[in-house]
């Protein structure tokens, strides 16, 4: 090899290895859809645990994770919408919520869909089981199959020993929130209480609801667990309040800013978890060979504040359960 042979030699070797280095650095920018049947602000708390979920495995915004948005604003009707935006934008997978995974789900067989909380995922045909989902949907429950929901009336009655009558507002356009009701009929035939059924159609139809409660004279109020009543419950809360109406609600978020009591998972906790299934997605996983999550613990949160307005005395038995009591 000549001088000059050796020079251009090495001169090639210079100028191509940083566009070697550089491709190999490269970082491939997973796209992430998130459909959420609320707004913004409303699940600002949510959305950060699942953003903090996917930091923690290594995702970064801008860098290897863009994350794409669907707000409906409570307004259930636009999901579709917003769902068919996700899938001819082509996002590698879609996590979203409640009503929302059926709407995925009829919106495409191809793209993986993560439920990060999913009512009666078997009962509503968004998965074959919770071993084996089977399709293109997993993620996690909020354990309605083990009939948790009956719960809500067994605390209410502890908190209002005399309770006899109790309404239960429930959002008739979300399929997941049957099974939760009728968690709550069994327990109310096992405790003798009268259950009445106030049934509304997405957060517009809430006001009309509320406004049937009251000739119905319950002596509490049961909220499952429904993102159109989590999108309107400050108005809930308000509600109670001028009612003077013992309720229980699904979220402690709702307890946080005035509600009396809730019980069930954390679903701060639930959208967190999610970033995992979506890590093993992005890695080749198939959703229908991951195991649909259920939740081994449930909290009871009481806001004593709420409870001394309303003139109630909050037993010690059940102070001493509560997870958290805010004061």
């Amino acid at each position: 090899m000549n001088r000059r042979t050796f020079l251009c030699g090495l001169t090639f070797g210079i100028l191509s290895a940083p566009i070697a280095v550089e491709g190999q650095q490269a970082e491939k920018v997973f796209r992430i859809g998130v459909l959420i049947n609320s707004s913004a602000s409303i699940y600002a708390r949510r959305i950060e645990a699942f953003r903090q979920g996917l930091h923690d495995l290594g995702y970064v915004e801008g860098k290897n994770a863009a994350l794409e948005y669907r707000w409906s604003e409570g307004r259930q009707q636009r999901l579709p919408q917003l769902a068919a935006e996700l899938v001819r934008g082509k996002v590698d997978v879609i996590v979203t919520h409640s009503v929302g995974g059926l709407v995925a789900k009829r919106a495409t067989t191809a793209i993986p869909i993560v439920m990060a909380t999913a009512l009666d995922p078997i009962g509503t045909g968004l998965v074959a089981s919770l071993a084996r989902p089977g399709g293109n949907v997993t993620g996690l429950s909020l354990g309605t199959a083990e009939g948790f929901a009956g719960k809500w009336l067994e605390l209410l009655k502890e908190v209002v020993p005399k309770l006899s009558r109790v309404a239960v507002l429930w959002n008739r356009a979300n399929p997941g929130v049957a099974s939760q009701v009728n968690d709550i009929e069994g327990a109310a035939q096992t405790l003798g209480v009268r259950l009445e059924r106030l049934e509304f159609r997405g957060a517009a139809q809430i006001e009309g609801a509320l406004a049937a409660i009251v000739a119905k004279r319950p002596d509490g109020l049961i909220v499952p667990s429904d993102a159109a009543a989590f999108q309107e419950r400050a108005r809930i809360i308000a509600f109670a309040a001028k009612s003077h109406l013992p309720t229980i609600y699904p979220a402690r978020e709702t307890v946080e800013v005035g509600g009396l009591m809730a019980y069930a998972p954390n679903q701060i906790d639930s959208f967190r978890r999610a970033a995992y299934f979506v890590d093993k997605i992005l890695k080749g996983a198939k959703p229908s060979d991951l195991p649909v999550e259920q939740p081994t613990k449930f909290e009871l949160v009481i806001n004593l504040k709420t409870a001394k307005a309303l003139g109630l005395t909050i037993p010690q038995s059940l102070l001493i359960r509560a997870d958290q009591v805010i004061e």
